[in-house]
């Protein structure tokens, strides 16, 4: 019995982060294609950022200011306290919908998760048994802001070990998958996984690298498409263009296309001065980016 118990927590699955943003259902929905691909159960997980009291009391703490006694400022503290309690219920609410959602797209094996603390260190912690994690693009604080990428999906993908499907607000089954190749390290472990996981049989692929040109190039892409059995549908391109304008206009018309690259090839110094290619696709690409470290 014991071994049984041990070998169930040890089983892989499909974790998918949910929150109050309209990405709620578009996450379920991926969790559940990516799933049914993976023969996998989902993990559902709502976190509940909680404020202890004494954070409460100094976040309070300007209203004296206004003349607030201490009563009053009792008052305000309870009235936190309350809200947190509000939070919590809604994050059930939440998990039994999204459930429910799952259940009904026909995945039987769906557990759900309510916990408290940070988001980005609590899905890290959750992550181990995961085999994909998925998340939507923005979270409640940049749902109504198309040109921003929500902070909480920016920090988990740079924590993450794991591959990352950051969904976006309208699910559409994927029936193409391009993928950004500059041969690096992660570029390299996505093209494994392109070519022999489940989770893409039967999808057209479409390779593409851009900022590129010359023998030298085409030969990495050869290669990368050789990596395919003969009866794969794969296209090749080479393109000498900026890749935060190539790729985006090649999977916008590319129906039902999903992204794949690595994520954040570059050191962390260079990103913070001249920003990141992946951050720009994640926020820019209207459709599902998978990214692999």
């Amino acid at each position: 019995m014991g071994e049984a118990i041990m070998e169930q927590r040890a089983m892989e699955t499909v974790l998918a982060a949910i929150d109050a943003s309209a990405y709620a259902t578009s996450v379920c929905a991926y969790a559940g294609w990516a799933a049914k691909r993976l023969s996998l159960p989902v993990e559902l997980l709502h976190v509940v950022q909680q404020q202890d009291p004494v954070t409460a009391r100094r976040d309070l703490s300007g209203a004296i200011g206004l003349g607030v006694k201490s009563d009053l400022m009792e008052e305000l503290v309870r009235l936190s306290e309350a809200s947190s309690r509000a939070e919590i219920e809604k994050g059930r609410v939440i998990l039994k919908a999204g459930a429910q959602l799952l259940r009904d797209a026909g995945i039987a094996d769906v557990t759900t998760l309510h916990r408290h603390g940070g988001v980005v260190e609590t899905i890290v912690e959750r992550e181990d048994n995961a085999r994909l994690l998925v998340m939507g693009k923005r979270g409640t604080d940049h749902e109504f802001t198309p040109g921003e990428l929500g902070s909480i999906i920016e920090r988990v993908v740079r924590a993450s070990a794991k591959p990352v499907l950051v969904a976006n607000r309208a699910f559409t089954e994927p029936q193409h998958v391009v993928f950004a190749y500059d041969a690096s390290p992660a570029a390299r472990r996505a093209l494994e996984r392109l070519a022999h996981s489940p989770l893409f049989a039967g999808l057209a692929v479409t390779i593409v690298m851009a900022e590129a040109e010359g023998a030298a190039k085409r030969a990495l892409l050869d290669e990368a498409e050789a990596e395919f059995a003969a009866d794969h549908q794969v296209t090749a391109l080479l393109d000498p263009g900026r890749s935060e304008q190539v790729i985006p206009q090649l999977v916008a018309s590319t129906p039902n296309a999903l992204l794949l690259m690595g994520a954040y090839g570059h050191s962390p110094l260079r990103q913070m001065f001249i920003g990141s290619t992946t951050t720009a696709m994640i926020r820019t690409v209207k459709a599902p980016v998978l990214l692999v470290r």
